[in-house]
């Protein structure tokens, strides 16, 4: 993208509370702003990050801690807006800096450029409860779900939906540190939801219980875009997951643009009816019984494999972004089909094969080699630490520790499950509950 394209008296200031040093798409919005001449401001916990390293980072800021209050987060933000010293563009990089920014809005307003939000729209669509509703009220599918209001409900509807079944924290950008509780798990029998469910206080919000499609070849899906101010959807497009880390159930590590007018009309018709404004990136997987797209999560934020859509015109989500709050027209770019993005520490053997059709890695650039260089010490040195750490919890082994055993699971008491949304009737498992060979999730 040409230089004059962007305005590059207007800085952007990138927002990420969430502690993981190994965040690639924050290092990416660093890049594709950094590369087209924009000041970029960073807030984030970046002491251990290889993100500091990148040459494109024009000043490093400390965040505001994990579960900081809103009124904290807007301090932290006001004294970076007065060290840049002229109006920025904000981009949140989590769950956590998108709804804080949707909170803060007014209070932010004159020292940031902001996408001119309706209501509480961020917050809505990142509570995973909420989503439910939305998806319902667009007509977009959704897996069945249920928010149970007790630990014997959780048991009970755990059996309805059909073992396993996915459990999700509603607010998973709450959960605490060193709590041990991760945002979404599979959950394969009933005390296990019962016990799920006990621990809803300490999470911070509620539990909710999804029913289960699994995972498969063709099946996981992505849609990146930015909605401009006339609500048009831009700089990104649907997006295959070839290989995820970890392997069925969770982040990008290699994706592939993949034309997909499904996954675009559903990504339209939703942020359409909502009336959003901003970036955003949506998980879906394809039932492979009947065939729909169904939305698992929406993230009002750029997705951490944004770059994968970066268009003929040299067109991303985070430039997007830029033009539209700086009143400049987006380019019009010729998609790349094909294109792929691999990250280099989970999925290594994918990052040396021949890309046809292009690619882009997530740590290393040739115009910006240090991070990629920071991230593999980095990685060596995680990767020993939780094997120590996995053979220190193992201990010895003892005798009564290999014995098989027996376990039979009663059904619980019925339960109604009124209050389910994203189709109708409580079906049992229709499909297999392990997901079939994969070659190509195989092939990290």
């Amino acid at each position: 993208m040409p230089e004059s394209l962007l305005d590059t008296r207007v800085p952007a200031v990138l927002l990420r509370i969430d502690r993981n040093p190994f965040h690639h798409g924050t290092l990416g919005a660093v890049r594709s702003l950094g590369r087209a001449g924009i000041d970029v401001h960073v807030v984030a916990d970046s002491a251990g990050s290889p993100v500091r390293k990148s040459r494109f980072v024009r000043q490093l800021y400390p965040p505001p801690p994990p579960g900081a209050a809103p009124a904290d987060i807007a301090a932290v933000l006001m004294r970076v807006a007065a060290r840049v010293e002229r109006p920025a563009v904000l981009i949140p990089m989590d769950d956590a800096g998108a709804v804080a920014v949707g909170r803060l809005r007014e209070e932010l307003a004159p020292a940031y450029l902001l996408p001119q939000q309706p209501g509480a729209v961020p917050e809505r669509v990142a509570d995973k409860a909420e989503l439910a509703d939305l998806c319902a009220a667009a007509d977009v599918p959704h897996p069945l779900t249920v928010v149970p209001d007790s630990a014997a409900q959780a048991a009970s509807a755990a059996w309805r939906l059909g073992l396993p079944v996915v459990a999700k924290w509603s607010r998973p950008w709450l959960l605490p540190a060193g709590s041990g509780l991760r945002s979404t798990v599979v959950v394969r029998s009933t005390q296990e939801a019962r016990e799920l469910y006990l621990r809803t206080e300490e999470a911070g919000s509620r539990l909710l219980l999804q029913a289960f499609l699994p995972p498969g070849p063709d099946r996981d899906w992505f849609f990146h875009g930015y909605a401009d101010r006339s609500g048009a959807v831009g700089g990104g497009g649907p997006g295959r997951k070839l290989c995820a880390w970890p392997r069925g159930a969770g982040l990008t590590a290699v994706g592939e643009w993949t034309e997909n007018p499904r996954v675009k009309t559903l990504a339209e018709r939703l942020t359409g009816g909502l009336g959003y404004r901003g970036i955003f990136d949506l998980d879906f997987r394809r039932c492979g019984l009947t065939g729909d797209y169904h939305l698992l999560d929406f993230n009002p934020r750029p997705g951490a494999q944004f770059r994968l859509f970066a268009d003929g015109a040299g067109l991303d989500v985070v430039r997007a972004q830029h033009l539209d709050l700086t009143h400049r027209p987006l380019p019009t770019g010729v998609p790349l089909p094909g294109r792929a993005f691999v990250v280099e520490n989970y999925a290594p053997l994918a990052a040396l094969r021949p890309a046809h059709a292009g690619r882009e890695l997530a740590w290393h650039a040739g115009d910006d080699s240090a991070p990629g260089r920071a991230m593999w010490g980095l990685w060596g040195a995680h990767v020993a630490r939780r094997l120590l750490d996995r053979v220190r919890r193992l201990g010895p082994v003892r005798a009564a520790d290999v014995r098989p055993r027996v376990i039979r699971q009663a059904p619980p008491p019925p339960v109604s499950l009124t209050g389910l949304t994203g189709m109708p009737g409580v079906p049992g498992p229709a499909e297999p509950t392990e997901p079939a060979d994969d070659k190509k999730a195989s092939s990290c």
